[in-house]
């Protein structure tokens, strides 16, 4: 897969972060393309939805991604995502042997590739080459403006 199709793999992200703002949950979206770019998983953010802290975009596409290919090792894979991986799918990602991470906004919070810590960076026998910064601003205004009207009082735990 190519650099120059990063942001392609990236719209399709940003169109599930938009699914899942319209669904009342948090605008994160992702999706993995295998070494051939099929897209072969996709997911977004489902924590309200399913009422589970395990249900991140990222650990819904890996789910999805395994399904499709019948095996848990997701080998020569590239995973793009929306947000900064927190450390939960920053462990997903590392157990699932993920070969590349490109994702577009940080996370100043719980970003684990390089805002609070990079994880993939602690010997792990396996970690994907990391791109930051892939449409970056536009997955930074999209979480912005849904956080802004969390602030303003609109109901943002549609079930």
């Amino acid at each position: 897969m190519k650099y120059e199709d990063y942001e392609d793999y990236m719209r399709q992200a940003l169109e599930l972060a938009r699914e899942a703002s319209q669904d009342g949950e948090v605008p994160v979206g992702c999706v993995i393309a295998d070494e051939n770019g099929t897209v072969i998983g996709r997911g977004r953010n489902m924590r309200e939805r399913k009422r589970s802290a395990l249900s991140h975009a990222e650990t819904e596409a890996i789910e999805s991604a395994c399904r499709t290919l019948g095996d848990w090792r997701l080998d020569g894979c590239t995973l793009f995502v929306t947000l900064e991986p927190c450390p939960m799918c920053a462990g997903a990602i590392i157990n699932s042997r993920i070969s590349t991470l490109v994702y577009g906004a940080r996370e100043s919070v719980s970003g684990s590739c390089v805002s609070v810590i990079n994880l993939f960076a602690e010997g792990y026998p396996s970690s994907p080459a990391v791109y930051s910064g892939v449409l970056a601003d536009e997955s930074a205004e999209l979480l912005s403006g849904f956080f802004e009207g969390v602030r303003a009082g609109r109901d943002w735990k549609k079930r």
